[in-house]
């Protein structure tokens, strides 16, 4: 069975108000949310969109973060039974446990892939599912690509490297504030 890829919240940063890229990915076992950070409303950009789609955040089996901005992480809560993945180690109740970093296996068509740029710590998800290979990440921010120097960058080289890298795998990008572009 191929995944499946669904933008629940198409993010936005328009100041003052940001918010993240929220995407479900169901692959087999695996139940993924990524970045479920800020929304203007948790109900209608993230639990009722899962509950469309038949999942509740209890059924919610990992929980990955791009990096560690509360624009992309506040509401962790919502998913008491996750895993939480970030780029170093992955946490539940009481546990820190390590992973493997580049290429660590979320489900049977997700990887993390380490992607630092934005921040020193960032990660990408890369899925192979219906429609190709998506790629949730905040290399970019929006769906036109911008900005294309980014002003939080604490490695615009590896930004730089990233992105060709990302752009060289990729069907469609899910950026950290914006709708899917296709590459």
């Amino acid at each position: 069975m191929s995944a499946r890829v669904h933008l629940l919240h198409a993010g936005y940063a328009r100041s003052p108000s940001v918010g993240s890229s929220i995407t479900f990915v169901d692959d087999g076992d695996a139940r993924i949310v990524m970045d479920p950070g800020m929304v203007a409303d948790r109900r209608t950009c993230i639990l009722e969109p899962l509950a469309a789609l038949g999942v509740s955040p209890e059924s919610v089996t990992h929980v990955v973060l791009s990096h560690h901005h509360p624009d992309h992480t506040m509401n962790i809560a919502l998913f008491p039974d996750a895993w939480v993945i970030d780029f170093w180690a992955r946490y539940k109740d009481d546990q820190w446990l390590g992973h493997d970093g580049d290429g660590w296996v979320v489900g049977p068509s997700s990887k993390i892939w380490l992607t630092p740029g934005h921040t020193d710590q960032d990660i990408s998800l890369i899925v192979d599912a219906e429609g190709g290979i998506h790629a949730m990440t905040h290399l970019w921010w929006k769906e036109d690509r911008t900005p294309e120097v980014d002003p939080y960058a604490t490695q615009p080289d590896a930004l730089i490297a990233n992105r060709r890298r990302v752009l060289d795998a990729a069907d469609i990008v899910i950026p950290g504030h914006g709708p899917a572009f296709r590459v």
